[in-house]
């Protein structure tokens, strides 16, 4: 089982979008996915019309297997299930924090109760840099981050690679990528040729700005379903197949 974080820690990236697309990209694949929503604010969960489990608070996410389990709800799509955001998530830090040491292996422990179920987990995170992100580098297996072509959002990808080296976690699990790409700005291209040099790591295919995008809100579904004949859904599906051939070894992405 893979667990995939796809994180920034700057808000307003397109992060929720990338994991619910991408989520149902790899379950349309075949995959067994679990997309985990650890952000409180629970777009993720609201993309797929679905409620927290009235009995997952912070410490029965990471210490009650059970409870755990019985919050994993399905979506309407096959081979996807989501674990919805609680409104206690927000207190993740303070909990994490309580635990020192222990942390580290309470999150490790989470997901190996379902390592026989899944064949990706997908952790949608808040944009922090945090006790909870901390313990998502540790544990991920990689690392999918959306980068708007702007100075601020370059800034916070410098930022997360320093937080890695200063942490000796392997960057090679970073794979940024541009999203919200807007090319008739100026900016925005000059921002693209610079950062492609800098960071090789980053991904070749790239999401635009789009309308379509910004409709999920309204349709409640990944536009990889209700508008797969978009110019959006073409450029998730790219997105999905060069991560995939790249950490995954996939030859049958969609």
């Amino acid at each position: 089982m893979k667990i995939i974080a796809v994180y920034s820690n700057k808000g307003g990236v397109g992060k929720t979008a990338t994991s619910v697309n991408m989520a149902h990209l790899m379950a349309e694949s075949g995959y067994r996915v679990l997309l985990c929503d650890l952000d409180p604010q629970g777009a993720s969960s609201f993309y797929f019309k679905l409620k927290p489990s009235k009995h997952l608070g912070q410490d029965s996410f990471f210490t009650r297997d059970k409870k755990f389990k019985k919050s994993i709800q399905p979506s309407h799509y096959p081979n996807l299930d989501v674990v919805p955001a609680h409104h206690d998530f927000k207190d993740f830090d303070i909990f994490l924090a309580s635990q020192r040491s222990g942390s580290k292996s309470l999150f490790k422990r989470r997901f190996k109760a379902v390592k026989d179920d899944y064949d990706i987990v997908i952790l949608d995170c808040p944009p922090t840099l945090s006790a909870l992100s901390d313990a998502v580098f540790r544990h991920c297996d990689e690392l999918l981050t959306p980068v708007i072509p702007t100075t601020l959002s370059e800034r916070t990808l410098e930022q997360l690679y320093q937080y890695f080296i200063a942490h000796d976690f392997d960057v090679a699990r970073i794979h940024p990528f541009f999203s919200m790409v807007q090319k008739t700005k100026r900016l925005h291209v000059d921002t693209m040729h610079r950062m492609q040099k800098q960071y090789p790591a980053m991904l070749d295919a790239h999401v635009p700005f789009s309308s379509d995008v910004e409709k999920m809100g309204v349709t409640c579904a990944p536009v990889t379903d209700i508008g797969k004949g978009t110019a959006a859904a073409m450029y998730y599906r790219r997105l999905w197949r060069e991560f995939a051939a790249r950490v995954l070894s996939d030859q049958h992405a969609a």
